[in-house]
């Protein structure tokens, strides 16, 4: 994972799972995504040696490390289990940096993978997506600053940071608004050795593309927001950081299909659905 060359790594999972829990790492170098060479991919060990959420599952027959699968073979998860989820509030543009930075918590059980299923409670009122370039942490890290913040960094992925807007009126900490179950898809890979300092962002909403922006439009970058976050917490391997949403937005509804693209790393896309959760056994 030293390579100077941005490449991809992803967490898949086999379409024929021995458990509903397998899941293995691959990496690709292909510059062109689409090309054959960006859809054959090589079984590598975790990037995250140290967190055991994130250990590869027991090699099976072709999927050894340094195997070579292709995208037909697997589906794509979320690129990490984290153990925290975190967002940037109020963080676009001169506004946003003329505040003091502040953080919101998502629950780590909100995350799911590309094309599962947003799902909305039939009383959740209304929805926004947001599409944000999102940090991958790449080993613990504490006490950072501006010239040690890389370091810390494993890559960058693409989150939305589904957002119920009726509720985040009525709830300061935004904990219903932002960690229902669902409320943050990420993926569909991670993007190392990417510059994060101009990159455009956007939401395609069934099929219209929204007004766009980019990390530029950031009111404070991922090099300060990791030096703020690690002065009051130690962030693991695995953990995600979405840095916020400078673009525009439209309310989602069940039905709905949702695409976030970041440039360099391509699109993220789920439908949308109604709850149909069932009720946990006692």
């Amino acid at each position: 994972m030293t390579s100077p060359f941005p490449r991809r790594v992803a967490r898949v999972r086999p379409l024929n799972p021995a458990s509903p829990d397998e899941h293995f790492f691959v990496a690709n170098d292909a510059t062109n995504f689409a090309s054959d060479e960006g859809k054959s991919w090589m079984v590598i060990e975790s990037p995250f040696p140290s967190s055991r959420a994130n250990a590869a599952s027991p090699g099976r027959a072709g999927w050894e490390r340094g195997s070579t699968v292709t995208e037909d073979a697997f589906t794509f998860l979320a690129p990490s289990v984290p153990v925290n989820v975190l967002g940037m509030a109020h963080n676009t543009g001169q506004p946003g940096r003329e505040l003091p930075p502040q953080a919101f918590h998502k629950a780590a059980s909100s995350v799911v993978g590309p094309g599962e299923a947003i799902e909305l409670q039939a009383n959740v009122g209304h929805v926004d997506p947001e599409a944000e370039l999102t940090i991958v942490i790449g080993q613990a890290a504490r006490a950072l600053t501006l010239e040690t913040a890389a370091s810390a960094i494993l890559g960058y992925t693409i989150g939305n940071d589904v957002s119920a807007r009726d509720l985040q009126k009525s709830d300061e900490l935004w904990i219903s608004a932002k960690s229902q179950d669902t409320f943050t898809p990420a993926g569909p890979w991670i993007v190392t050795q990417l510059d994060p300092t101009d990159l455009k962002i956007g939401i395609v909403h069934n099929g219209r593309e929204l007004e766009s922006a980019g990390s530029a439009d950031l009111g404070w970058k991922v090099d300060e927001i990791l030096v703020y976050l690690t002065s009051f917490m130690t962030l693991q391997p695995g953990d995600l950081v979405l840095t916020g949403f400078p673009a525009g937005t439209a309310r989602i509804q069940p039905g709905d299909t949702v695409t976030c693209r970041v440039e360099g790393i391509g699109e993220l896309t789920n439908p949308v659905r109604g709850a149909s959760w069932e009720e946990l056994p006692a």
